[in-house]
């Protein structure tokens, strides 16, 4: 390392960083009860590692880093205070306004590297990581394929992907779903995994069947490089030439560093309270280690202990301004739970003249290919949708032939890291569009849309909301059976901060698709797999004659399907239903004879719900029915139903009627079960007439 440029002013910077990280840990320590407001966690005993990685990113490079990495931040350009005013949770914490954990952070400074929002779930920011790889991979192609410099791809040096994290967390399922498609595809990106050997009250032994350097050795493509986290010179040597090689060979290493804790785990999870190793992990104390280096590199120990003294100096007072900040106030707990939409009104030629009715499935094929055509940050990546099937329902056919295998592909099957790359494809400028084959499917994909997508916004301060769609086919349809036939809408409505548009023909998921392409905020369209096609009777109301391509239709309103007017002398009913309960609610209509009687509210989206439409359809109609597919107890729809028996009290008639499928744990097979299973026409006009008795 003596060889480097600038050797003295690089030991010396990174010895500086070292002091007031371990400066912050004892200070904090020594001022307990005010800094334990909240928890924290602390990089003690993993500083080396961590400042020798952050002095030598740009600010091109995007990173992940994970709770422990203070030293790692200041090493970037932080200051204490400005660690500190998240330490406390105060309103000018850089990261999130005062709204998540210590060494969480978020930043988008144009001199530092970028750092997309992070979750505390353990590990999964390595999928968002190795998705803004992805992107980067994506940006830097399609500039040589077209020989232009349309993402500014090729300027010098290239950027690369950090994601750090501790060697308990790559026993997480999720963490090889990121190696696999790291290695797949060769993407630039550098895994550095801080290793302790603790899970938290757990050890290495306990856990782990080996470490993280053994574990990834298994995944061809991906290098995996094993040191001593403590040694600073083998650290900052190590991963210069890593970071050199990924810059300019475009593939990935995963650096395994050897590391002792020598604080509590958290402030919560204090280190007297379960260790018995501490004697010996001090003595692998990278602080002495590298007081050592600088005496040895002429460094004076009146220089050491000036810089020693200054540290802490700085620290301490930074404590007391930090302190001093001020708190966030009540009104700032409502920003930034979505970014502002541009999509405010409807727009377009929705039924063109001399247009011909296609299916629905092809209004969303359609939508896809000119969202394609106009914009190459444009993606569509999920299960199957590449060139051999294009998507099992057709949902995707011929557009990899049109746009090329690097913009529709197919993934493995990994529900989590389709989902959860799209974190990294927005942070990067780029629109994924996503899909997976069933909604019974998107569990596994459940942890990245709730930590990582929908919190993105709200928990950086707005700084980096996640602009993606994702395809879910959805509902009984043909005898799916257990596995193909969920509805889910009111498990993915619980996840506040994504939009959810659950259309129930083409035109409206056409214009729903350019709506949520255009937002900047992350969105589920359900698309009922029953509709596509129309081949269930009484669907071919699904069909539309195929909106222009400037149609876009904006989320949160409502279509009175079938208006009508306020009756005196009539028994009047409200249906507010969406996907295959219109179908269901118009066909029962007609049947008996009640079309001036019944209107029929067509929601379109879940989220945002059209209150307002809602309501002046119930007030007007006097009784209301709500249809749903889905089980009705503890349902999306049931909230409903007592939203509107609250606002609409006074001028109801009769109770709030709701009928859904029945209440059993799934779909069966048998066509016969199904059918006893789900709503259906003759059951809507059964319960048209029970509410009509009222």
């Amino acid at each position: 390392m003596s060889k480097i440029k600038n050797y003295k002013e690089i030991l010396k910077n990174g010895f500086t960083k070292l002091c007031t990280a371990k400066a912050m840990t004892e200070v904090f320590e020594s001022n307990f009860k005010v800094v334990s407001k909240y928890v924290h966690a602390t990089s003690r005993g993993h500083e080396a590692i961590q400042i020798a990685l952050g002095m030598q990113l740009l600010p091109q490079d995007y990173v992940f880093p994970y709770y422990r990495d203070d030293a790692m931040l200041l090493a970037m350009g932080m200051t204490p205070y400005d660690l500190m005013l998240q330490v406390l949770a105060k309103k000018e914490d850089p990261f999130s306004g005062g709204r998540t954990y210590y060494s969480h952070p978020s930043l988008k400074d144009d001199d530092k590297p970028k750092i997309p929002h992070q979750s505390s779930a353990t590990g999964m920011q390595t999928i968002p990581a190795t998705g803004v790889a992805m992107g980067m991979q994506y940006k830097e192609l399609v500039d040589s394929k077209s020989n232009s410099n349309t993402f500014n791809a090729s300027d010098e040096p290239r950027p690369i992907t950090v994601c750090s994290l501790g060697d308990a967390s790559v026993t997480e399922g999720e963490i090889s779903e990121a190696f696999q498609m790291a290695g797949l595809k060769q993407l630039p990106i550098l895994y550095l995994v801080q290793d302790n050997e603790w899970d938290i009250s757990a050890t290495a032994q306990e856990t782990r069947a080996q470490n993280a350097y053994e574990y990834a050795k298994g995944f061809k493509g991906l290098e995996a490089i094993s040191i001593d986290g403590t040694n600073f010179e083998e650290s900052y040597e190590t991963l210069q030439k890593a970071i050199h090689t990924i810059r300019t060979e475009r593939r990935p290493i995963l650096v395994h560093a050897k590391v002792p804790l020598l604080n509590h785990h958290t402030s919560g999870v204090r280190m007297e309270w379960y260790r018995d190793d501490l004697e010996q992990a001090r003595l692998r104390d990278p602080y002495p280690k590298m007081k050592q280096l600088l005496l040895e590199n002429n460094f004076s120990t009146k220089e050491i202990t000036k810089i020693e003294s200054s540290s802490l100096h700085c620290v301490q007072q930074d404590l007391i301004k930090a302190k001093n900040a001020k708190d966030p106030e009540p009104k700032d707990l409502f920003t930034h739970d979505f970014a502002p939409t541009p999509i405010t009104e409807e727009k377009g030629e929705r039924t063109p003249k001399n247009g011909e009715k296609v299916v629905m499935v092809d209004c969303a094929l359609f939508a896809i290919e000119e969202l394609m055509t106009q914009h190459k940050e444009c993606l569509l990546y999920g299960q199957d949708v590449g060139g051999r099937l294009g998507g099992v329902f057709r949902e995707a056919a011929t557009l990899a032939q049109k746009f090329g295998d690097h913009r529709v592909f197919n993934t493995a099957i990994q529900e989590a890291f389709i989902v959860g790359s799209t974190v990294g494809m927005s942070a990067v400028g780029l629109k994924p569009i996503v899909e997976v084959q069933f909604a019974d499917y998107l569990w596994p994909g459940l942890n990245q849309l709730f930590t990582e997508v929908s919190r993105s916004c709200y928990l950086s301060n707005g700084k980096w909301p996640v602009s993606m769609i994702l395809r879910v086919p959805i509902g009984a349809y043909g005898s799916g059976g257990p596995y193909h036939s969920s509805s889910i809408e009111s498990v993915v409505g619980n996840i506040r901060g994504i939009k959810i548009a659950y259309p129930s023909n083409g035109a409206d998921l056409k214009g729903l698709m350019k709506a949520a392409y255009y937002d900047p905020n992350p969105v589920v369209i359900l698309e009922h797999k029953g509709l596509y096609w129309s081949k269930v009777p009484g669907t071919k109301g699904a069909t539309s004659v195929e909106p222009a391509a400037d149609y876009i239709l904006p989320f949160g309103k409502a279509w009175v399907l079938q208006e009508i007017w306020k009756q005196e002398s009539k028994e009047t009913i409200s249906i507010i239903t969406y996907g295959m309960g219109v179908h269901w609610a118009m066909n029962a209509s007609k049947e008996l004879g009640l079309q001036d009687q019944i209107e029929v509210v067509d929601l379109r989206t879940l989220h945002p719900l059209d209150y307002k439409t809602v309501f002046n359809s119930v007030k007007k109609c006097g009784k209301c029915l709500i249809v749903t597919e889905e089980p009705s107890e503890n349902s999306f729809s049931r909230a409903l139903q007592g939203r509107i028996q609250e606002v609409c009290f006074k001028e109801l008639d009769a109770p709030v009627m709701l009928i859904g499928s029945e209440n059993m744990p799934a779909i069966p097979l048998n066509s016969i079960l199904e059918q006893t299973m789900i709503p259906s026409t003759e059951k809507v006009k059964f319960k048209i007439l029970e509410l009509q008795s009222y």
